[in-house]
């Protein structure tokens, strides 16, 4: 039988200690971490970024399917983007947990393993955080630092009219995997025996539950002196996200349906739910990509990048914020995502 260490035996400063003991510091800006009263950060004459994030049990996070690594990797990871969104590098994050007495050190041991893989990949240090005892749910905060060169931070505000619309990777196949781990929740809570059948998604699913920060995006830009005039990171769906920059930027757009990047395996996966996977890039959530403007003379620079798509173009406020159907239709953009998928039959 698998050993189980209560929390309680080792009290709450007994469980920091435990769970960060071999972290060593990777930025020459994180001056003090872990085990002091505070940490102590030196950006160098650089500006500071921080964001934070609030994941609960049974509203982000759902542990019948979740594995405990993959969870402490996504909680770091939902904030690293919001970071990059400000074409910032991350740097720090903060942790802190309300666990119940359900959990066990092990259990969280397996958490902070994927905390420390997110760490790794992208140069993070974790250097703080707290552990409260929680009457039942799992709760996880997460704050994030991050630094940028003076002014060079990028809002989503400061869109400028013919800019062109633009997103990284594809979209909607974390929500399709989450439509897999759903069904497959259900058959398995009515029948405890049947093996889950969940062959050839592992890319939808994978999305879901280890998603990545696109770093690789932000390099990019640096290396090709390319300066995004607006920027967001897609946590809740592409609809909602572009009806956020024309609201902050005082703008109108044009989105083509046909130029939504759509992966292979989402469109299939999608068609097996009878829905369309359009509706799914739209107003799925949780896929991380960035959405940006850029100005029309910087075309050039992205063109050749297979991880960025054009998806459309701002546009004079008056007009609105438009899609344009692969049938040529023209739609208003609504953010009423949910319920455009559930009349699909999800």
């Amino acid at each position: 039988m698998e050993q189980r260490t209560e929390i309680s035996s080792l009290g709450e400063f007994g469980l920091i200690e435990h769970l960060t003991r071999n972290i060593e510091l990777q930025n020459a800006s994180s001056v003090v971490g872990v085990g002091d009263d505070a940490a102590v950060i030196d950006h160098f004459g650089k500006q500071t970024v921080v964001t934070t994030d609030l994941l609960i049990e049974g509203v982000h996070f759902d542990l019948v399917y979740t594995p405990l690594k993959h969870l402490g990797y996504k909680s770091v990871i939902v904030n690293l983007s919001d970071i990059y969104a400000m074409n910032a590098v991350p740097t720090q994050i903060i942790v802190s947990l309300g666990i119940s007495n359900r959990f066990s050190v092990e259990a969280l041991n397996e958490f902070y393993e994927g905390i420390y893989a997110a760490c790794e990949k992208y140069g993070v240090d974790l250097v703080g955080g707290d552990t409260n005892s929680s009457q039942k749910g799992f709760i996880i905060s997460i704050t994030a630092l991050g630094e940028v060169a003076p002014g060079k931070f990028i809002k989503r505000s400061t869109a400028k009219k013919g800019d062109l619309l633009c997103v990284s990777g594809d979209l909607g196949a974390a929500y399709v995997g989450l439509l897999f781990l759903e069904r497959e929740k259900k058959i398995f809570l009515e029948s405890p025996d049947v093996q889950p059948d969940l062959e050839g998604e592992s890319y939808v699913i994978g999305r879901l539950l280890k998603p990545e920060a696109r770093k690789d995006i932000i390099e990019f830009f640096e290396k090709e002196n390319i300066v995004p005039t607006s920027m967001m990171d897609i946590s809740d769906g592409l609809s909602s996200e572009i009806l956020h920059f024309c609201h902050d930027s005082n703008l109108g757009c044009v989105l083509y349906e046909e130029k939504i990047p759509i992966a292979e395996e989402m469109r299939k996966a999608a068609f097996k739910f009878e829905i369309d996977p359009t509706a799914c890039a739209l107003s799925g959530g949780e896929d991380y990509e960035l959405l940006f403007t850029l100005r029309q003379e910087d075309y050039d620079k992205i063109v050749l990048n297979e991880n960025i798509s054009v998806v459309g173009y701002m546009t004079e406020p008056e007009a609105g914020a438009y899609i344009i159907t692969k049938g040529g239709g023209k739609h208003p953009i609504t953010a009423q995502g949910w319920n455009h998928l559930n009349k699909n039959g999800s």
